[in-house]
């Protein structure tokens, strides 16, 4: 690992201290080298706040450093345009950086490589792709929302060895670590979506508890002449009636980026039968139910033969506790 590789990592491990609180804007993580050898980090701020860049860059001059000469590494290209805050590269133009070490390219329009071009015209030297894979997965949310003006979509679900997502007679099915996790998710959404039949069976919160972080907006999928009882745990919630992609297209321009779908076997099916999902988060609990009354995890779902099986990537498998995580995502090119 090169010396560019050492310092974006930290600017990606700074990164991840803002995932929760910089939406709609990208988190995003810098770290700043000045001449005389003293390092300083950033992280994007709330909305209206600085950006990681300069939050670094003003560190730098509390402690005393001069920027000039200074390397920055951000894991995104600085900005160039005026939104809540002045563009980051004027920032960094003023404060005297000659290099400027990035990951990815924005995928925003407002950026898309502006950015780096003003930087270049203003004498700096500037160099891409350090890290990119990284970055790419860590921001794979924000990448979606600009690239599809949609939100990314991550389908949970809590399923039995045997492939059962209802057990008769318990509301759980996985343990407490587990649990957590799920909070962990939902404070990584701006939104989660569930049904009007879990409502009604588990009358669940979908808040953040737990663990640090804002709960998501909450939208009950509702039929027709269905209405959520004003005294459900989800209230204050929105109801929809209307088709997935349509949720789809509001969300994303609510400047939603990322959506938690945490509903039962009938929701899953139509959200992965209009492949809408980006990523699957299996839970898998060490228990058989072997009840011919349970409900598999997409109900309704049958393949036929085995080229009718939808196949994804593999990504993760992470123990938790007596559970297994596993996380497959759905865009990626597989092979047999």
């Amino acid at each position: 690992m090169n010396n560019h590789e050492t310092l974006m990592r930290r600017a990606i491990a700074m990164a991840e201290t803002s995932r929760t609180r910089a939406r709609p804007n990208p988190w995003v993580g810098a770290v700043l080298v000045c001449a005389d050898g003293s390092v300083h980090e950033g992280a994007t701020s709330e909305p209206g706040g600085p950006h990681a860049e300069v939050v670094a860059l003003e560190s730098a001059r509390r402690a005393g450093n001069s920027t000039v000469g200074a390397t920055l590494y951000s894991t995104l290209e600085p900005c160039s345009h005026t939104g809540r805050t002045g563009p980051c590269t004027t920032a960094i133009i003023d404060a005297g950086i000659t290099r400027v070490v990035s990951a990815l390219e924005d995928p925003d329009i407002k950026v898309s490589g502006q950015g780096h071009a003003a930087l270049r015209n203003a004498g700096i030297d500037v160099i891409t792709d350090v890290c990119a894979s990284d970055v790419r997965e860590q921001l794979a949310a924000y990448i979606c929302h600009r690239r599809t003006k949609r939100p990314f979509v991550t389908l949970k679900m809590a399923v039995t060895m045997d492939g059962c997502a209802t057990v008769p007679g318990r509301r759980w099915i996985t343990g407490d670590r587990a649990r957590t996790r799920v909070h962990e998710l939902r404070a990584d959404a701006d939104v989660i979506v569930t049904g009007i039949g879990t409502v009604r069976a588990d009358n669940p919160e979908l808040t953040v508890r737990h663990v640090a972080g804002r709960s998501p907006r909450r939208v009950v999928l509702t039929r027709s002449g269905s209405t959520v009882p004003s005294d459900a745990a989800v209230q204050p919630c929105t109801q929809w009636s209307g088709s997935l992609n349509e949720l789809l297209d509001e969300c994303g321009s609510n400047g939603d980026i990322h959506m938690m779908v945490e509903a039962g076997p009938k929701v899953a099916r139509s959200f992965h039968e209009q492949r809408l999902v980006d990523r699957y988060v299996f839970h898998i609990a060490p228990v058989l139910c072997a009840d011919p009354s349970a409900l598999p995890a997409f109900d309704g779902l049958p393949a036929h033969t085995a080229t009718d099986m939808w196949r994804g990537a593999l990504t993760a498998i992470t123990v938790l506790d007596q559970d297994i995580e596993v996380i497959l995502e759905s865009r990626k090119e597989t092979t047999s």
